[in-house]
């Protein structure tokens, strides 16, 4: 938008938010994580202000302490619920009743291959981005325009 291609920011948007919303929808919130992966976040980073919104919210909203470990937060194991305790979220079991009735943490982290691919489809948003950004400040010279062709000229 800012070198006045406004078509080629479009697509470059719709690329960038395009795979870092495939990446939340294949491995959910737990696929950004600033605590657990460092180094995978290092990359999501690159996207912006969404990647870290989602690691935000997925820090204060979706994890909590864990009741063996104080002071370390971690995702909900199933069978455990997220409790507010001298406003502080922990891990608590859950009661054979509860779990009948469907409760439990609010996410489950990813396990194995698809964590692995959202990971990488939000590191590759964020990478893209860098690309389009460094793009945008490193413009390519432009074209001088074509000479028009007169018509009727002798081709001898």
């Amino acid at each position: 938008m800012v070198l006045g291609r406004p078509k080629r920011a479009i697509f470059v948007c719709v690329g960038v938010m395009g795979l870092f919303l495939f990446g939340l929808l294949v491995g959910g919130i737990d696929a950004i994580d600033s605590r657990n992966d460092k180094i995978w976040f290092y990359g999501q980073a690159l996207v912006g202000a969404p990647a870290i919104a989602v690691d935000y919210i997925h820090q204060n909203s979706f994890k909590a302490v864990d009741p063996n470990n104080p002071g370390i937060l971690r995702s909900g194991y199933p069978g455990e619920q997220r409790v507010i305790q001298s406003g502080q979220a922990i891990w608590q079991p859950l009661t054979n009743e509860q779990i009948a009735s469907g409760l439990g943490p609010p996410n489950v982290p990813g396990l194995g291959r698809i964590n692995e691919i959202a990971m990488l489809s939000i590191v590759l948003a964020g990478m893209l981005n860098l690309i389009v950004f460094l793009d945008a400040l490193m413009p390519s010279p432009v074209k001088p325009a074509r000479a028009e062709a007169k018509s009727g000229g002798d081709n001898a």
